[in-house]
């Protein structure tokens, strides 16, 4: 057993080659040597990335897996905590129960805000005189004594970019069908993502009270999509409700705590909290203030911790209702008051051993290491279906994920049916060798010219030394910029150079042949009368025969009375030498036209 625990060790996110060699147990020479066999040029000081690590300690016979909670490894990231909370799970060390986390999910217009503000004024634990001072993005009810949190989700910032990222914080969905509407476009949405995710799903038919409302046809609907209610001999619940007249509620609530029940949801009460930022704003008042769902752990009151890349001491802890609290336990929405900055929604609060490391973490990497972000198989999908448009192929990478969202926000104004960009990856932080690698394999994916290899883009975000001499040698461009508009610039004018040119042809006049005077092998001589427009010297012909073009030329010569002439207008006749392989006879229709090369633009 003790070789098999030597043979597995643990890597940060970013490692330095000294510190690789010390956990992989081998002197660095051998590990340098190794690197370069893999042609990663690095030395003693240098950073390599986990992929990288990994690589070269399968090839020395070892086992990896990532050190998420590696102090120095950068923030910690929504997959990262992801994977903490299964392994927690998995090993059922100090685990007790939670409360369940419930979103409401379902097309718009079918009352899923109606239907969280009447759960909030007849479910929310006793209310204060003056009713609730502040309202937040989350809150708990009390039913049966149990507690059941709800998350505000739809069409929230912080859902939409977790859903993006394959990550939720919710163990159970709400989906709200509207009785008089059934399934529509959002819903089927909705119904494939919880589905992929395996998000147990409570189903809530609203507007029951609706004279149209049928029940029975949202049933058939959802079961011709796989959701199977248990009245019809599936396993999903349904309620039949109406959020505005205040029907069937109790009875939805009673759902979800048989769900969670069945679910066995439970954390780990004794180690040092993590929660996710849900919202982040600046009160003139109270500073800087987060709302965080708490994940595992307990936050308490005076703890030291750090939200994304901000380290900081809880000074107060408040719940939905604005009130003081002392701690908050998993599956809590609380309002944390003492960080030097407001945080970025879905950054990752860590509870730390004390506020000396939290500032060093910090330090360590300078507020420039987050969250990384990847677009969903679904988008890549779409980009590769889109066959007819030539795509830029980017690799994206910026100081905090503001600017990323900036600069994606910007560059998404750009329309175009030819040409587009493919994020091949987006993050924050660094450029590292991974980036380089990926922009050396997009590059050997083009297919027929039609995507070149990836541009790799920084934004306050430079290349680290590794990935710089990774770049020179394969031939990867790296372009950093300070300034928002000349990145996009740049962007553009790549995106311009793939549109290539349009040929804008304007006819100028028509002229019906009426006597064939010579025919040479490139070359003939006709005479005619202009019908409409002019003959125009040096122009280009058409010739059309029962109204169809059966070739094309040049006009080298244009005469009139046997006199050189630039232009004949229409009801004259002329004589015109054609250049060209087809053959013209009498009674053709030749087309004369002029055509430009105009360089396309977006």
């Amino acid at each position: 057993m003790e070789a098999t625990e030597k043979v597995k060790i643990k890597i940060p996110s970013l490692v330095s080659v000294k510190k690789f060699a010390e956990l992989l147990g081998l002197g660095v020479t051998d590990v340098i040597k190794e690197l370069m066999k893999n042609k990663i040029l690095a030395t003693i000081n240098d950073e390599i990335d986990y992929d990288t690590a990994a690589v070269i300690a399968s090839d020395l016979g070892f086992e990896t897996e990532v050190d998420l909670e590696a102090t120095g490894s950068g923030a910690m990231t929504l997959e990262q905590l992801d994977e903490i909370l299964k392994k927690e799970k998995e090993s059922g060390k100090n685990l007790r129960h939670r409360p369940p986390v419930v979103t409401i999910l379902g097309h718009v217009d079918h009352g899923k805000t109606t239907l969280l503000d009447t759960i909030r004024k007849t479910s929310v634990v006793e209310k204060e005189a003056g009713g609730i001072t502040q309202h937040i993005s989350a809150y708990q009810v009390k039913k049966k004594g149990e507690i059941i949190t709800f998350v505000d989700t739809p069409g929230h910032e912080a859902f939409s970019a977790m859903r993006e990222r394959g990550v939720s914080f919710a163990d159970i969905a709400i989906l709200v069908v509207a009785a008089d509407d059934g399934v529509r476009p959002q819903t089927e949405e909705v119904i494939q993502y919880l589905k992929e995710k395996k998000i147990p799903m409570v189903v809530a038919i609203n507007k029951i009270d609706k004279p149209n409302a049928n029940a029975q046809k949202v049933k058939q609907e959802l079961a011709d999509r796989e959701i199977v209610i248990e009245e019809w001999g599936g396993n999903v619940v349904a309620a039949e409700i109406s959020a505005k007249q205040n029907i069937g509620i109790d009875e939805l609530l009673d759902m979800i705590l048989l769900v969670a029940e069945v679910e066995d949801l439970r954390a780990d009460y004794r180690r040092l909290p993590l929660g996710v930022v849900i919202e982040s704003h600046l009160d003139p008042q109270k500073g800087n203030i987060a709302t965080v769902l708490v994940r595992t752990g307990i936050l308490k009151e005076g703890q030291d911790v750090l939200a994304g890349t901000i380290a900081g001491r809880v000074r107060r802890l408040e719940d939905f209702k604005g009130r003081q609290m002392k701690e908050a336990g998993p599956s809590t929405p609380v309002t944390v008051i003492g960080l030097n900055q407001s945080p970025n929604v879905n950054d990752v609060l860590q509870g730390m051993v004390d506020l000396k490391s939290a500032k060093a973490m910090q330090k360590d990497f300078g507020a420039n290491e987050g969250g990384m972000k990847k677009f969903d198989s679904q988008s890549m999908l779409k980009s590769i279906e889109d066959q007819n448009v030539s795509r830029l192929n980017i690799i994206l990478k910026t100081d905090v994920q503001g600017s990323l969202e900036a600069i994606d926000q910007i560059l998404g104004t750009i329309k175009s049916e030819e040409v587009g960009i493919n994020y091949v990856k987006q993050g924050v932080g660094d450029i590292t060798e991974s980036d380089v690698k990926l922009g050396i394999a997009s590059s050997s994916r083009g297919r027929s010219g039609q995507n070149s290899g990836a541009v790799v883009f920084g934004f306050n975000s430079q290349p680290t030394t590794v990935a710089k001499r990774l770049a020179e040698v394969n031939n990867v461009e790296i372009k950093t910029y300070k300034v928002i508009y000349e990145l996009v610039e740049d962007i553009k004018r790549r995106l311009e150079a793939m549109l290539g040119e349009d040929i804008i042809r304007t006819d100028l006049g028509k002229l019906k042949v009426l006597a064939v005077f010579k025919t040479g092998k490139e070359d003939m001589i006709v005479g005619g009368k202009v019908t409409s427009g002019k003959m125009v010297n040096e122009e280009n012909l058409e010739i059309l025969r029962d109204d169809k073009s059966i070739g094309r030329g040049k006009l080298s010569n244009l005469q009139q009375n046997k006199v050189n002439v630039d232009e004949v207008k229409q009801g004259l006749e002329c004589g015109i030498t054609f250049l060209g392989d087809a053959k013209i006879k009498e009674g053709d229709i030749l087309v004369c036209f002029h055509e430009e090369v105009v360089k396309k633009t977006l």
